[in-house]
């Protein structure tokens, strides 16, 4: 073995050395983004208000902002000219479509029928909730379990045309024609296929498009060396340093509601909770029984367990009101999804390494 080749491992090594020491007070840090913002939110009622001014409609600027600067360079990393293979292996793609748009939504429907049925407007909130599949936040918690980036890239895109196609015919089916069926009211949700566009674009579309053309622009004028050596480490930390703000907005917009209706946060968290755990272990026991490798299973998972909140919590407000039932258990989805899913992102590492035999070594960067 040369002596460069000798140099460059330890090298390397104690570079995944100090980033796995990093990574391992991720949790921490976020926890103490979700409660500054829960304090500074509850103790200063003039900062959701503040922060609540600077949107436009149903969107909220600081929340967006946050959402496409933590997506940008995981979306960066994407190798898009290699995206064409996401869709030749039928079986991820088969099972992926099966949870997120069968499994998915009917595991939400019973459990917000189960725990909410008193609540109906929790309970409506809560399974408009289980139709928006996630295309946003999926994107960090599966390039924070090490997982595929090109499947979650991939799968990420067919869950957004499907979104954009039926989520409005979901609403319908599931909101207004299905609770009946077990002796409840249903409710009536007029969505545009437009209303729902407009969000995919703007949580999805926009660092889509963005990561896509710094990749093919870069690759051309500074080469595949530079952009993959120099400029992607570069970029990297704004994911956590974005997804700490977005966590740090969110829990501040409701610290005042979160301190004053505990026992409601309460109702709502525990179906979701069951709702994110339920998805997430079937998805990995299933893309263990297809033979999937532990980074397509930890992309299937994530992609099945997540939800795409932001669209939620805008269809539930311009459909039922700003300060309606369906709309406060739709923002208390991603307070609840959030800690759980960076536990659930410990969950997959130690899976990888029980069940595939993965060391860190083997995991790709971060």
């Amino acid at each position: 073995m040369s002596e460069a080749v000798q140099t460059a491992r330890p090298q390397a090594a104690g570079a995944r050395r100090r980033l796995s020491f990093f990574d391992r007070y991720l949790t921490l840090w976020i926890f103490l983004a979700m409660f500054a913002g829960v304090f500074l939110g509850w103790a200063f009622k003039g900062l959701p208000t503040f922060i609540d001014k600077w949107s436009v409609g149903t969107t909220n600027i600081p929340i967006a902002i946050g959402l496409i600067v933590m997506m940008y360079p995981p979306l960066a990393k994407v190798k898009y000219e290699e995206l064409g293979d996401v869709f030749k292996d039928y079986r991820i793609l088969g099972l992926s479509l099966v949870q997120n748009w069968l499994i998915g939504p009917f595991v939400m429907f019973f459990l917000a029928i189960i725990f909410l049925h008193s609540y109906p407007a929790f309970m409506t909130g809560l399974i408009m909730m289980g139709l928006a599949r996630c295309i946003a936040m999926v994107i960090v918690w599966n390039q924070l379990a090490r997982g595929d980036t090109e499947y979650a890239a991939g799968l990420v895109a067919f869950n957004s045309v499907f979104q954009v196609l039926f989520y409005s015919v979901f609403a319908w089916f599931f909101v207004t024609k299905l609770p009946p069926l077990f002796g409840l009211h249903g409710a009536t949700v007029d969505v545009t296929i437009g209303q729902i566009a407009k969000s995919v674009f703007i949580y999805l579309g926009i660092p889509f498009l963005a990561g896509m053309a710094t990749r093919f622009v870069c690759l051309k004028v500074r080469g595949r060396e530079w952009y993959e050596q120099k400029f992607i480490p570069r970029i990297s930390p704004l994911t956590l340093i974005a997804l700490l703000f977005t966590i740090f907005v969110m829990f501040s917009l409701k610290g005042d509601l979160i301190v004053k209706l505990p026992l409601d946060v309460v109702r709502i968290a525990i179906p979701l909770l069951c709702y994110f755990v339920i998805m997430f272990f079937v998805s990995f026991y299933f893309g263990r029984r297809i033979g999937a490798d532990y980074s397509k299973t930890a992309t299937l998972s994530f992609t099945a367990a997540s939800n795409n909140f932001e669209l939620a919590i805008a269809v539930s407000i311009a459909t039922f009101g700003l300060n309606s039932g369906e709309a406060f258990a739709t923002v208390i989805g991603p307070l609840v999804e959030v800690p759980v899913l960076i536990g659930l992102v410990n969950v997959a590492l130690y899976f990888g390494r029980r069940y595939w035999g993965v060391t860190d070594a083997a995991l790709p960067a971060r």
